[in-house]
């Protein structure tokens, strides 16, 4: 078996990938679990913010049963989920004045993926929410279409975006994870021995790539820290407690997917001693 890869967006956006996933024209695509909440809102769970305490809990939380449950939920909208890939903690950076409370981002245009959870969250949050496709941002971040971003420390090193922007404010407000599929038409084609192949491959690369992920991103922040980027340590609660209207709003709107978010938070009170993240 020998897998093709088309790398940086060369088969589309994540949502043009998901939907030739649909179709079968593409065999497998790995895309941010924002991405899919517009096809299976089940994964609006994960997205949420402050949702896990840190990543140990995360990843034990997306490997044990909610997140394979998660993952079989895919099914049903033509896809079958393989396994999760660490992608840290998002946090603001930005030009102009600096991210160390919520009330910083008021009247600020924030870009975020195309992910309701991520647009209600600027706004819970008082900033105003810009959806704006990745490949753009560097631009607009020089222009000023934009006065901030959110993302994950190898992101704003490797897309070069620290070389525009000041300031990065590490509240760490999500930690939304990307998740391997495989189209479902390409699924069945298969026999079950080269299912387990597959599957038994991603579970190895999950693994590999969690180990590849730390060092990446420890080497990430030290080189935008050298760059002249002032990293700031916000009071994390400050955000945690703005955004809790959401989980109101939540419950209200999906509660069958609320009853998973009962769980995680269970979850985390059974492990309040638990370090956090180093990010």
């Amino acid at each position: 078996m020998r897998i093709k890869i088309y790398p940086s967006g060369q088969l589309g956006s994540e949502r043009e990938a998901l939907e030739l996933l649909q179709i079968g024209s593409v065999g497998m695509t790995k895309v941010s679990a924002a991405a899919l909440e517009s096809f299976d809102p089940a994964f609006k769970a994960v997205d949420m913010p402050y949702i896990f305490k840190n990543k140990k809990q995360r990843f034990r939380v997306l490997n044990g049963k909610i997140g394979k449950d998660l993952l079989k939920s895919t099914t049903q909208y033509l896809m079958h989920g393989l396994c999760y890939y660490d992608a840290g903690s998002r946090s603001f950076y930005g030009t102009g004045k600096p991210v160390r409370k919520p009330s910083d981002l008021k009247g600020k245009k924030i870009r975020v993926q195309n992910s309701n959870i991520a647009v209600q969250m600027i706004q819970q949050l008082g900033g105003s929410a810009t959806p704006i496709p990745f490949g753009s941002l560097y631009s607009a971040l020089q222009q000023g279409v934009v006065d901030a971003a959110e993302n994950n420390p190898p992101s704003l090193y490797l897309s070069h975006q620290y070389e525009v922007v000041n300031y990065y404010s590490l509240d760490k407000h999500t930690s939304v994870p990307d998740v391997l599929l495989v189209s479902t038409t390409l699924w069945k084609q298969l026999t079950p021995q080269q299912q387990q192949w597959l599957q038994e491959s991603a579970n190895e690369s999950a693994k590999y790539e969690k180990k590849v992920w730390a060092k990446t991103t420890k080497k990430a922040l030290k080189k935008i820290k050298q760059s002249g980027v002032k990293i700031i340590h916000p009071d994390i609660s400050l955000f945690r407690k703005k955004v809790q209207p959401m989980y109101k709003r939540y419950k209200s709107n999906y509660p069958k997917v609320y009853k998973r978010i009962q769980k995680i938070k269970q979850f985390q009170n059974e492990n309040s001693s638990a370090q956090h993240d180093s990010l």
